[in-house]
């Protein structure tokens, strides 16, 4: 049976300054924990068989998946629909103003000048469904938190409209079977309506 490994990223110099970082091409490295954190996920995953890995655009996933990974040899590709939310004109400002502008809002609202929440799960939705057509018995993939929360929610609560406090912790496996993670990607797809024109925004 198919395995899909998820874990988010270790953690990077922008976590530990409380900064938002939605943007790919501004790098966050990880920090001197952070760096442990990723070697400690090589060790508990090192006895499974992984055939290959994803990162998202964003220099702390790829960091963590090459630290995670050294001296293996697997296959490192990059999944940009597993991207951090556009936040828009947060990105580089304190997390906490995100928050409070989130706690303001419907999903289906537009961060300024970013994407919504809906539109990042349907960005979500179609990345897995790309992930469920391959064919590796095992996949290990480095994400990011907003994704992780809403895949272990959707897989543990299917019928809610999952994501919003399920605790996830930095470079921590979450293993799904594949009919496991088939079944999240179902909730979530039915959750996150479609964009206005029918298409995922790009990431």
């Amino acid at each position: 049976m198919r395995l899909f490994v998820f874990a988010r990223h270790a953690e990077s110099v922008t976590n530990v300054a409380h900064v938002l970082n939605s943007d790919p091409s501004q790098p966050a490295a990880l920090t001197p924990g952070g760096r442990r954190q990723a070697r400690k996920l090589g060790a508990q995953v090192a006895n499974l068989a992984i055939d290959l890995a994803f990162c998202t655009r964003f220099s702390r996933t790829r960091e963590t998946a090459e630290l995670a990974l050294h001296g293996r040899g697997v296959p490192l590709l990059v999944e940009p629909g597993l991207d951090e939310v556009q936040a828009g004109v947060f990105d580089g400002r304190p997390i906490a103003a995100y928050w409070a502008w989130k706690e303001q809002h419907t999903a289906s609202e537009r961060f300024p000048q970013g994407e919504s929440l809906d539109e990042a799960v349907r960005r979500y939705v179609h990345a897995l469904h790309r992930l469920l057509a391959r064919t590796e018995a095992v996949t290990l993939i480095v994400g990011h938190e907003l994704a992780l929360r809403y895949i272990a929610a959707a897989a543990a609560e299917p019928d809610s409209r999952g994501g919003a406090q399920t605790a996830i912790a930095h470079a921590v496996p979450y293993l799904f079977d594949e009919p496991a993670l088939s079944r999240a990607v179902a909730c979530l797809d039915a959750l996150a309506p479609p964009t206005p024109d029918g298409i995922a925004k790009a990431a």
